[in-house]
């Protein structure tokens, strides 16, 4: 049976009557309206939610409305759903870590008295992390970004700013973006944004529009609060109690980021770090700079599958989920999460990690020492977090003490290493692991807790303090130990005189409800039953036995009750004490967790690069300006993890001046997306500083990678499929510089096919001509491959050495049987059909509806079948459509070709409505079609 239809049978059954039932009702409608906000209401052994909450949790958790229940009657009832403990942290952990467009809240109390507990939200998650993370590993860190948008005339001023509330770090920067605001979406999703705080503004401009769809790509929590909160004054007094070490740094940083510090300022109230004193002197700052990492936009990252996503079918369909190998509780994880959303641009800096990578690969004795210790490593982030927050027992201190022992361990496994790479080694891990294991810094902590701990007592699954570490506290457990060493010789002497065998038959027992008590068997009561009635107190007859006790048994039990209290009481103390004292190693386990969380992620990366079937490769890299894009044998990483796959290994050779923009062609289902994708995942990976799957890569560095794959519609947006398509373009011909890497999938499929090919070929000529970035660009428009004759028109022909391609992906037709065979190779030249028909056959259409297709692509193409390309025939097809014109004509066509392509690039279309971009896009096609009738070279596209 479904898990949740078992819930489901086990609802809890909320119990008021009437009194009870009408106070909650009251308070219940007495809270502020706010759509998102889910609150739950914890009735000690379950949870109910209420109104539209329960509905929405009966529809979403339950599957079905019969797990409502009505609380009150008449017009003041409500809706009302019971969870289990189990199911409430189900929805606490889908709405707080997957989903993003609710806040949670829980409240406690009774009647129509009650108080708000906990709130979170995806961005802060807060209050709930004991919930969250009691038997799961935080794999990712969410941050609040707070934006302050300026805008003036046609450009608009960002002030960004953003918080990492579980590695206590605040950061601002302020930058000028485009109208598709890319440079904002490449800070959220570098940053893992999970909330957005933002200005509320009384009229939903145009501008603000397009923010916010922006935001909404990402898949952002958008929070909305007053202009007024936007505010710097008195920010760089309440960064002086936050930010640790001086204030003066902080000041400089500030200054001339007005929009950035406004932007802080709201973020500050937002979180209510002010009011938290743990937080004090805790946190560091820093500006955050847009060209440190790989800007990747939302289109890009889904593009690459480079996160895990819930519709995986498994951990290898994402690129995070491949290359997740880690060892440590979570604190790996994280850090993979992050590097790759921050793919690096220093090309020493990627080297460095390469040089590590390739270390652990060589040495494969190194790399399973290290991750057999690593496994013994707890969350040290966690558990620091914990500590810093009060929030931290004696199992915390345990689980850093645990981890604090593996580290000698760790770096003596590492000085074993005499390999070329030795002395980065020492300089990045063995010196830091000198100075941070000495006797002043993590031996200080593991003598702490040898002295505080009585270690002893960990095999019994207890966390106590040492009686030796403080002198009242072992005259407490001395005066306990007295006390019941009293109650052990009692128990003798009533056995005795009851002539009865010690523990066999006379038990001494310890409850809540009697304290210390005899018991004896049913059985054994006849024989004694004279003497209990006349020396002893009979307490309870249960099917157990009887439970009896007597003014001496008494009189000793409550009094190691009472000193158990005050043992226990004074214990308490000294465990907030040895806890205090833990939080002032801060900075050496935030220093230690660095270190642990990047060995733990290289390693990963080294383990993965030698345990697939065909090994990875190490890149050579070079700057943007520099070297090409060549990859040699490349492969999809994911799709060739997955389960009977036999991947075909390609050639990439994007060569500056020669096939520095490839326009590939092939059949549907020939692997055209798939080429395309593994190049982009190939650039990433390598610049994350992971080897990659080729037999040999050479890699010039990119800023950016831009996507413009598949064709998912955005219709609960408001936004059709093409006007989607046309928005990612836009995006790109906007962004894209020349040393970004451009991927393009099925460009101007979503509209007609003259208006499609008319925008795919400016858009290329453009791409070609002025952005010159390196592009691969996957289409079924063969007329495009033109684009390869220098001689095509006047724009090429003027910068013969710009580089256009032309490349396919191979498949066979049997000349008899006309069935069509894949082979996943992409090779030089044009492909000049798709075979979609080919693929109606795979699909096994009717075969009347295949020969009638057959017919009408012969009446609009000329189809024959003599001119099916072979991949064992080497003669030169000619091209369906005759494309002989003069040079005069062809370079008027380009020309007008060109302007077509400015006046597309000049429209607003994210300050349009979608038919109003049609209309316009229309018009476009409708005089270009006019101008048309004095070029045969336009006209044979109409």
């Amino acid at each position: 049976m479904d898990e949740s239809l078992q819930d489901q049978n086990k609802l809890p059954e909320l119990k008021l009557d009437s009194k009870q039932a009408q106070g909650f009702i009251s308070f219940f409608k007495s809270l502020p309206k706010d759509p998102r906000a889910i609150r739950f209401f914890d009735r000690r052994d379950y949870y109910t939610a209420h109104g539209e909450n329960a509905t929405f949790i009966a529809k979403t958790y339950y599957y079905t409305t019969t797990a409502l229940r009505q609380l009150g009657s008449g017009p003041d009832g409500i809706s009302s759903v019971s969870v289990n403990r189990n199911m409430f942290e189900t929805i606490v952990r889908d709405l707080l870590l997957e989903r993003t467009d609710h806040t949670l809240e829980l409240y406690e109390g009774s009647g129509s008295n009650w108080r708000l507990s906990k709130s979170g939200t995806p961005g802060n998650l807060g209050s709930f992390e004991d919930v969250l993370f009691a038997n799961n590993e935080m794999q990712d860190s969410p941050a609040i970004v707070a934006l302050y948008p300026n805008f003036r005339e046609n450009e608009c001023t960002i002030g960004l700013s953003y918080v990492d509330l579980s590695k206590r770090v605040l950061g601002l920067a302020e930058f000028v973006d485009d109208s598709q605001f890319t440079n904002v979406e490449s800070a959220l999703v570098a940053l893992g944004c999970k909330e957005c705080l933002f200005p509320l503004e009384s009229g939903k401009s145009i501008e603000i529009k397009s923010l916010h769809d922006a935001l909404s790509r990402c898949g952002v929590l958008l929070s909305e609060r007053k202009k007024t909160e936007f505010k710097s004054r008195d920010l760089a007094q309440d960064l002086s109690r936050l930010i640790k070490g001086s204030i003066e740094p902080v000041r400089d940083l500030l200054s001339g980021l007005d929009y950035a510090s406004g932007s802080l300022g709201a973020l500050l109230s937002y979180a209510e770090l002010l009011a938290d004193e743990s937080s004090y002197g805790n946190f560091t700052i820093q500006k955050y700079n847009l060209d440190s990492y790989m800007r990747l936009d939302s289109a890009a990252m889904r593009a690459l599958n480079v996160l895990e996503s819930k519709t995986d079918a498994n951990k290898n369909f994402s690129l995070f989920g491949l290359m997740n190998r880690t060892c440590t509780a979570g604190m790996g994880k994280r850090l993979l999460n992050r590097w790759l959303k921050q793919p690096l641009l220093d090309v020493t800096e990627i080297n460095y990690r390469l040089d590590l990578v390739q270390a652990f690969v060589e040495d494969t004795a190194l790399r399973q020492d290290l991750r057999q210790h690593l496994r013994r490593i707890s969350d040290v982030e966690r558990l620091m977090h914990n500590l810093e927050k009060k929030r931290a027992g004696l199992q915390h201190i345990i689980k850093l003490y645990q981890s604090s022992i593996r580290l000698p361990y760790i770096k003596s496994a590492l000085e074993r290493y005499d390999g070329q790479f030795s002395p980065l080694i020492k300089e990045k891990y063995l010196d830091q692991l000198d100075y941070y294991i000495d006797d002043n810094h993590l031996n200080k902590f593991v003598a702490l807790v040898e002295t505080a701990v009585d270690l002893e007592q960990l095999e019994n699954g207890e966390y106590m303090i040492s009686p030796g570490y403080d002198q009242k506290l072992c005259d407490l457990k001395s005066e306990r130990d007295a006390v019941e060493q009293k109650i052990h010789n009692l128990h003798k002497e009533t056995a005795n005189d009851l002539d009865l065998p010690l523990d066999k038959a006379l038990k001494l027992d310890k409850g809540t409800q009697f304290g210390h008590v005899f018991r004896i068997t049913k059985k054994e009561e006849p024989k004694v039953r004279k003497k209990l009635a006349t020396q002893f107190i009979i307490l309870e007859t249960r099917k157990d036995g009887v439970k009896f006790t007597n003014s001496k048994l008494k009189k000793l039990g409550d009094q190691y009750q009472k000193v158990l209290e005050e043992y226990t009481s004074f214990q308490k103390e000294i465990v907030a004490r040895v806890v205090r004292t833990a939080a002032t190693f801060s900075e050496v386990f935030d220093a230690l967790a660095g270190i642990l969380s990047e060995l733990d992620v290289l390693l990963s990366f080294a383990d993965l690069a030698t345990s697939c079937p065909t090994p990875y490769a190490r890149p050579s890299i070079t700057a943007a300006d520099e070297g090409d894009i060549v990859l040699e044998g490349s492969r999809h990483p994911c799709v060739e993890a997955q389960d009977g796959v036999n991947f075909i290994p390609n050639d990439c050779n994007l060569i500056r001046g020669k096939s520095w923009f490839q326009i590939i062609t092939g059949p549907n289902m020939g692997g055209k997306s798939t080429f395309i994708r593994q190049v982009g995942v190939n650039v990433l990976m390598a610049q994350v500083g992971c080897f990659v799957p080729c037999d040999k890569a050479h890699i010039s560095v990119r800023d950016c990678i831009f996507a413009r794959v598949g064709a998912g519609d955005c219709q609960l947006r408001g936004v059709s499929t093409f006007m989607q398509e046309m928005l990612e373009t836009a995006s790109i011909l906007k962004g894209a510089t020349d040393r970004s890497l451009i991927i393009i999938d099925e460009l101007g499929r979503g509209t007609s096919t003259y208006d499609g090919f008319g925008l795919a070929w400016a858009i290329c000529e453009h791409l070609v001509a002025v952005t010159k970035a390196p592009t691969l660009f996957a289409t079924h428009f063969h007329e495009l491959t033109a684009l390869a004759h220098e001689n095509a028109y006047s724009e090429l022909s003027k910068k013969p050495n710009l580089g256009v391609a032309n490349y396919h992906v191979s498949a066979h037709i049997d000349s008899e049987s006309h069935k069509l065979t894949m082979l996943y190779k992409v090779e030089q030249g044009a492909c000049d059909q798709s075979f979609g028909i080919h693929v109606a056959e795979f699909a096994n259409f009717p075969e009347s509806v295949v020969a009638l297709a057959r017919e009408k692509a012969a009446e609009l193409e000329d189809f024959s079948p003599d001119f099916i390309i072979s991949n064992h025939s080497k003669e030169e097809v000619e091209p369906k459509r005759k494309r002989e014109c003069d040079s005069e004509d062809m370079s008027r066509g380009a020309a007008r070709a060109r302007r077509f392509l400015q006046e597309f690039t000049a429209l607003p279309f994210e300050q349009m409505e979608s038919k109003q971009a049609f209309q316009h896009i229309s018009k476009l096609r409708s005089d270009l079609e006019k101008d048309a009738s004095d070029s045969s070279w336009l006209q044979q596209f109409f």
